[in-house]
């Protein structure tokens, strides 16, 4: 849906009335297109003394396609500022956040990139390093409320051990693909077993199967569109009523279509039929699928709540269970080496008036994929969600004009998202070269103020 208000402040006079009225003024987010460098301008990287990411730091972001070393005292126009905090071991080293990012910060390129990296705190070497590494998240989140102009900020927590499984992070969180994705932390472990980076990092799942749910529309659609894109054969499923849509998307993008209620008896075991009959098995599950059936809790009836848990929580565990093999419920579908990316809300962080059902199933989702991801790790597997703010979609288009409003604005980027915001998080996760990051759930909201 077009943002009249964006397009109104991205003109001359518009932009001008803005200025004079303090109003906001969203910026134009550059987005990933096929082809496009990582990074188009240069890239300072700097560090606290003793830290052991800033090596290996300077090594990957030479290697990128776009970037270019800009001096630590340069005072150009950076298209991003990397520091890597990891040597602070105590809070009077904190004072090297500002000696760093102080000169430097407003002369940040528009949709530039902030990007600190730190130690998980549980790993750190005593009690003060253990704050001042703590205190990160809280110096990111504020740098994300302040930057202007489309840039965003990231913290990537990057586990002793674990320093080689940080490209592919590293590369979504400089991108252009992280366009909507601000003040969050992400944390990089020891990989999975059979984790390495792709041949071709702008087709990183070419010879993969993916199968995403409720395909046929929204994020869905989207999400397969940018697997496919990415290199994978795509099954698209959703309800038999959504065919016609379904195949058309199937057809356009090479893949395989297949109306299924996930709800029904069966299911699961329909899915991994299909799965192994078709493509020998699967190596990307994308649980997207779900509905709203909004009310107050006081005026919602059994129907709503029980139909909503339903396709967004209990499908998702039996259909899960199904293609791991867990349980007795069969031979598992899903390769080793696979990777299960869950569709949560920040309704499900925050809660929401009039959602307590789908609410309490997408923070249902959260606490599966931090319980699962331990147990499929034995076989190499990540679990991951992802959990979009206000996206627009022809769902949020139906919403009242100032509830609409306000959902767009209320987030530092001060736009609403697009569905391919989601789909490239959701392609990040999924890709191979990820597999130091899981049992996490990744905000899309453009740091919403809601659950910050």
């Amino acid at each position: 849906m077009v943002d009249r208000y964006q397009k109104l402040t991205a003109s001359g006079p518009g932009a001008l009335l803005a200025r004079r009225l303090g109003l906001p003024r969203p910026e134009i987010l550059e987005r990933h297109r096929p082809g496009r460098p990582v990074l188009s301008g240069p890239v300072v990287v700097d560090g606290a003394g003793g830290g052991r990411l800033t090596g290996p730091l300077r090594e990957l972001v030479a290697a990128l396609p776009g970037a270019f070393g800009g001096s630590s005292g340069s005072q150009d126009s950076p298209a991003a500022l990397v520091f890597d905090a990891t040597g602070i071991d105590g809070s009077e080293g904190l004072r090297a956040l500002h000696d760093f990012f102080h000169p430097r910060i407003r002369s940040l390129a528009p949709c530039g990139r902030v990007v600190v990296l730190g130690t998980p705190p549980e790993a750190a070497g005593g009690v003060r390093q253990a704050a001042a590494q703590r205190a990160l998240e809280g110096f990111v989140r504020s740098v994300g409320k302040e930057l202007r102009r489309g840039a965003t900020a990231h913290l990537l927590l990057v586990a002793p051990g674990a320093e080689g499984a940080l490209e592919s992070t590293l590369r979504f969180a400089l991108s252009a693909r992280s366009a909507y994705v601000s003040g969050q932390v992400l944390r990089i472990g020891e990989p999975v077993a059979g984790s390495a980076a792709p041949d071709d990092w702008e087709r990183p799942l070419e010879g993969r199967t993916a199968v995403v749910t409720g395909a046929a529309r929204g994020i869905g659609a989207v999400v397969a569109e940018t697997l496919a894109r990415d290199g994978a054969t795509v099954v698209c499923l959703d309800v038999p009523g959504q065919g016609g849509e379904l195949r058309e998307l199937a057809g356009r993008i090479g893949g395989d279509a297949l109306e299924l209620d996930i709800t029904a008896d069966g299911a699961a075991d329909a899915l991994a039929e299909h799965l192994s009959d078709r493509h020998g098995g699967v190596d990307v599950v994308v649980h997207n699928a779900g509905i709203t059936r909004d009310k107050t809790l006081g005026r919602m009836d059994a129907a709503k709540w029980d139909s909503v848990i339903a396709v967004n929580l209990t499908a998702v565990e039996r259909l899960t269970e199904r293609l791991l093999g867990a349980r007795g419920s069969g031979e598992p579908v899903l390769r080793e080496g696979g990777r299960i990316v869950c569709t949560s809300s920040i309704s499900g962080i925050a809660g929401n008036v009039g959602q307590t059902n789908y609410a309490a199933s997408k923070a249902g989702l959260i606490g599966l994929v931090q319980a699962l991801a331990p147990v499929a790790a034995e076989r190499g597997v990540t679990v991951n969600a992802v959990a979009p703010g206000f996206i627009e979609t022809r769902m949020t288009a139906a919403v009242p004009l100032f509830v609409r409003e306000a959902g767009r604005r209320m987030n530092s980027m001060k736009q609403g998202g697009q569905p391919v915001d989601v789909a490239e998080a959701v392609a990040y996760l999924a890709s191979p070269g990820s597999g130091g990051v899981s049992g996490q759930v990744l905000r899309v909201c453009g740091q919403s103020l809601l659950g910050a």
